[in-house]
C-alpha cells in the first residue's frame, strides 16, 4: 500500500511537472522579440536617376546646295578630326572658282599695265587706284569661291563618332540641311537632379570635404561603371514645378562603352553621423506611411510613425519618430494591437544587424 502511495506521489510529481514545464515552453514561444535601434556614423549610398550625354554633341549640316557626290563613313563609325565625311558635287562650284581666278589675274595684268603707264605719267593717279580697286574685288572673289568650293567638302571638327546618316548617296541637298550627328565620347556629362534639401546637405559637406565629390555610375543593366565620375557643376537655378536643380558629373570613358542618350543612376555616397537605424523588418506601412511599434517600460507597444531618410540592405535610416533609446518589436506585428501588453525576448541591436543575411521570418 505504502508502494503505491509512492507510485502515485511520484506520478503526480511527474504529471506536474510535465505541465509546468509545457506552460512555460509555451510562454517561452509566445514571446516576441525586440531590440532597439543602433546609432552609429554610417555612409548611404543615394542613387539618383540620370541622362547621359557626350560631351561633344553635334549636328552635321550641309553648308551648299547640291547633289550628294561621296559619302566616306558608315553609321557608328570613329573618325579623326579633319576627316572627309561628304562631297557635294562641285562642278558648279569649280566652275566659279575658275572664273573668279581668271577675273583676278585679268585685274591683276590691268593694274601691272596701269602702274606702267602712270610711271610715266601716261595716265592719272585715280587711273591706277581703280586698277587696283579692282583687283581687290576680284581676289575677294575669288576667296568667296574658294570658300564656297570648300564647303562642298565636309570634314569632322574633331575626334568622335557619326551617328545615323540621314541622307543617302546622290541625293539634293540644300543649304542647311542635317546629314548626320557627330558624338564626343571620350568624355561623358551625366545629369542628375537633386531636391533643394539633399541640394543643401551636400553644400554643407563640401566646406569639410579636401577634394571633389566623387560619385559612381550605376549603368541600365545594374552593373557599375568601371571609372568613378567627379561632379563639377550645379546649375544656376532651382526648377519651381520639381524643387529640384541639376548637378553635372563627368566621366571618364576610355573604352567608349558610354553612349549619348543613355540612362542609369549616379550613386552618391553621403556621410550619416550619429544615424538611427532599424532592421527593415521592424516596419510595416499603413496607407503609405511606415510605423513600428515602441515597447514602453511596462511592456505595452505603441504605435509609432516613422520617415526613413535612406535604404541599405535590409535596414532603414530612420529620418523621424524615434531617437535611438527606445525598444522596438522586431517580429509580430501582426500579432498585436497598439496598447497591448507583450512578453518579449531582448536581442542586442548589434546581433540583430549581424544576423540579417540569415532567413527570417
Amino acid at each position: 500500500m505504502k508502494g503505491i502511495f509512492i507510485s502515485m506521489s511520484l506520478f503526480a510529481f511527474i504529471c506536474f511537472t510535465s505541465c509546468k514545464q509545457k506552460e512555460e515552453a509555451k510562454e517561452e514561444t509566445g514571446k516576441l522579440l525586440v531590440s532597439t535601434p543602433i546609432v552609429m556614423d554610417t555612409t548611404i549610398i543615394q542613387p539618383y536617376v540620370c541622362q547621359i550625354k557626350s560631351i561633344r554633341h553635334i549636328e552635321i549640316r550641309s553648308q551648299e546646295r547640291g547633289y550628294l557626290e561621296k559619302i566616306f563613313v558608315d553609321e557608328g563609325q570613329k573618325v579623326h578630326k579633319g576627316e572627309l565625311l561628304f562631297r557635294i558635287m562641285p562642278k558648279l562650284y569649280n566652275a566659279e572658282r575658275d572664273k573668279a581666278a581668271a577675273e583676278a589675274q585679268a585685274a591683276r595684268i590691268e593694274v601691272q599695265n596701269t602702274q606702267s603707264l602712270s610711271d610715266k605719267n601716261i595716265v592719272a593717279p585715280n587711273e591706277l587706284a581703280m586698277a587696283k580697286a579692282k583687283l581687290s574685288q576680284a581676289n575677294a572673289e575669288l576667296a568667296l569661291a574658294n570658300t564656297h568650293l570648300g564647303f562642298t567638302e565636309i570634314r569632322a571638327p574633331y575626334d568622335g563618332i557619326v551617328d545615323h546618316l540621314l541622307m543617302k548617296l546622290g541625293s539634293l541637298v540644300d543649304d542647311g540641311d542635317l546629314l548626320t550627328t557627330l558624338s564626343d565620347n571620350s568624355q561623358m556629362w551625366v545629369y542628375f537632379n537633386v531636391p533643394e534639401a539633399q541640394y543643401l546637405d551636400f553644400k554643407e559637406a563640401e566646406k569639410n570635404r579636401d577634394s571633389v565629390m566623387n560619385v559612381k555610375l550605376q549603368m541600365a543593366n545594374q552593373q557599375i561603371f568601371d571609372h568613378p565620375g567627379i561632379v563639377k557643376t550645379i546649375e544656376a537655378d532651382f526648377d519651381n514645378e520639381t524643387g529640384n536643380i541639376a548637378f553635372r558629373a563627368t566621366f571618364p570613358n576610355p573604352e567608349g562603352l558610354l553612349r549619348n542618350g543613355e540612362t542609369g543612376n549616379v550613386m552618391v555616397s553621403q556621410p550619416v553621423h550619429n544615424g538611427v537605424i532599424i532592421p527593415q523588418r521592424a516596419t510595416f506601412e499603413i496607407m503609405d506611411k511606415k510605423y513600428v511599434y515602441v515597447v514602453d517600460a511596462q511592456n505595452k507597444v505603441h504605435l509609432t510613425l516613422i520617415t526613413t531618410s535612406a535604404e541599405l540592405p535590409d535596414l532603414y535610416v530612420v529620418g523621424s519618430g524615434l531617437k535611438g533609446d527606445e525598444k522596438i518589436l522586431l517580429e509580430g506585428q501582426r500579432k498585436v494591437q497598439d496598447q497591448d501588453k507583450i512578453q518579449y525576448n531582448f536581442e542586442d541591436a548589434r546581433k540583430v544587424i549581424s544576423k540579417l543575411n540569415l532567413p527570417t521570418e
